[in-house]
């Protein structure tokens, strides 16, 4: 694969995560009853980044959970013979709760719909919301996100990549990558 396009640098994804942070609070006139649940990996750096740009704007901090949805992926057999499951930390009820669902790429659907039904066996939401960091299109389900912060129209021979200081230890950045054809 190579690199074709870096779209995002850190301080455009600063920003993008302020917007999105304002979006929020704007939309649900405050914070009350607000949590936010970032699916594993990156989506759950980017709850916490939004975390602190709500906590910035209203003054109170916004509670966070980690959502692993490893065993609610549809294609699951595909993924490894035995996938790493890891825990969700949701040390809150969820129930009556507005949920603001949190990850780097919104693609297919198909992560998204396995982190509603993971989110649904915990408890049962007032609503559910998604923010995403990326949303590049291809949708094979019928989901959209409430608060986007770039969409970058792709081909489906790209790859979108989001790099995050504290997942992957490198300056932040999303590029697209082109995949080499075999």
């Amino acid at each position: 694969m190579t690199p074709t396009n870096k779209i995002l640098d850190q301080e455009n994804i600063r920003r993008a995560m302020m917007r999105i942070a304002h979006e929020i609070v704007e939309k649900n006139k405050g914070i009350d009853s607000l949590c936010l649940v970032g699916i594993r990996t990156r989506g759950a750096v980017l709850a916490e980044r939004l975390s602190a740009c709500i906590k910035a704007i209203e003054g109170k901090t916004v509670p966070v959970g980690i959502l692993d949805i490893t065993l609610y992926r549809d294609d699951l057999s595909m993924v490894a013979q035995q996938p790493v499951v890891h825990e969700t930390l949701i040390d809150f009820d969820i129930s009556d709760k507005k949920i603001i669902l949190v990850d780097d790429v919104l693609f297919t659907g198909r992560t998204i719909r396995a982190a509603l039904d993971a989110l649904i066996d915990l408890g049962r939401p007032a609503t559910i919301q998604l923010a995403v960091l990326i949303d590049r299109g291809h949708r094979e389900l019928p989901i959209r996100a409430d608060y986007v912060g770039k969409n970058i129209p792709t081909s489906l021979d790209e790859n979108v990549k989001v790099v995050l200081s504290e997942s992957d230890s490198k300056d932040d950045e999303v590029v697209v990558i082109k995949r080499e054809q075999k």
